[in-house]
């Protein structure tokens, strides 16, 4: 089977290009190629769009600059999907596009979605421009919305958050109780490779994917603990004082602010039951420590 990968040269793609590779013929397609649509193989049957703009920790990309990199590219990379003879289109998308900090449920694909930032709100507009477009009986999208993923090789929020805890400073926010879901790279994989090899079950819609498990931020704490061999106490200060710090950082250049608050403390959980039910996945190859292990070993290197 002859795969087409749009955005390959991040840490996502990387990872699935290689794995993907052991079993398929997979042609790595750049948009930064004026010419990059006389580059597709005709016998190309998967198209997977993982070309898009990220969170901007900087903070000085703007809504255009998201909306081009999430929205009118995934536009261009399905119109010229349409005009081939492939028979799948897998787009990622993000839970940003649904929810970005707390949930009090688990989320599932029929729920409001809540956008907050320019990156969801491209992510969103991408899923309901994408799926209004109408398919062949013989095409399928399935659109794939994954919480933070991790792994070797990734630059996100958990290397930073290594970077604290590995030099023995003390977690400050022991008082808050949370449950997260993540998904490592090899679960991702997992999940994508099944989608290719059985997707005859599967409608043109979205898809939650995630890891089996919820983890909180203070079990990623432990493991970094753990792995750093280090016996560093947590400290619970009152949460009316880590809230009210966070209020203040909202306005002067604090370390926390209401934001990354609620990223390190809410409840944010994801419903994959959806996708295992139509695939009949009962379990995955890492539970969710077992990957945020090696995520965050691969930091020591």
């Amino acid at each position: 089977m002859k795969i087409a990968v749009f955005g390959s040269s991040g840490f996502i793609g990387k990872n699935l290009v290689k794995s993907l590779q052991q079993s398929s013929r997979v042609q790595e397609i750049s948009l930064r190629n004026p010419l990059w649509k006389n580059d597709l193989n005709e016998e190309t049957a998967v198209f997977i769009n993982l070309v898009g703009k990220a969170h901007d920790h900087k903070g000085s990309a703007t809504e255009k600059e998201y909306y081009f990199a999430n929205v009118e590219l995934a536009q261009q990379i399905f119109e010229t999907f349409q005009k081939t003879d492939a028979k799948v289109f897998i787009h990622i998308s993000s839970l940003a596009a649904l929810e970005e900090y707390e949930s009090a449920k688990p989320l599932k694909e029929t729920d409001h979605c809540n956008p907050v930032s320019f990156y969801g709100k491209s992510k969103r507009e991408a899923e309901k421009w994408l799926l209004k477009q109408k398919l062949s009986n013989d095409k399928k999208l399935i659109i794939i919305r994954p919480p933070m993923v991790h792994g070797p090789g990734d630059k996100g929020n958990l290397g930073l958050l290594y970077k604290i805890i590995s030099k023995g400073i003390p977690y400050p926010l022991a008082s808050f109780n949370n449950e997260r879901s993540f998904i490592s790279i090899n679960n991702f994989i997992f999940y994508i490779q099944r989608i290719i090899q059985d997707n005859n079950n599967l409608e043109n819609s979205i898809y939650h994917i995630a890891d089996n498990e919820t983890v909180a931020t203070s079990e990623i704490i432990e493991i970094i603990k753990k792995v750093e061999n280090l016996k560093t106490p947590n400290i619970s200060f009152p949460k009316f004082l880590i809230k009210g710090l966070a209020w203040i950082g909202d306005f002067l250049p604090l370390p926390l602010n209401t934001q990354k608050l609620k990223k390190l403390t809410s409840n944010l959980v994801v419903s994959n039951q959806k996708i295992k039910t139509i695939l009949k996945i009962d379990t995955l190859p890492l539970t969710a420590k077992e990957g945020l292990e090696l995520t965050i070993k691969s930091f020591k290197k």
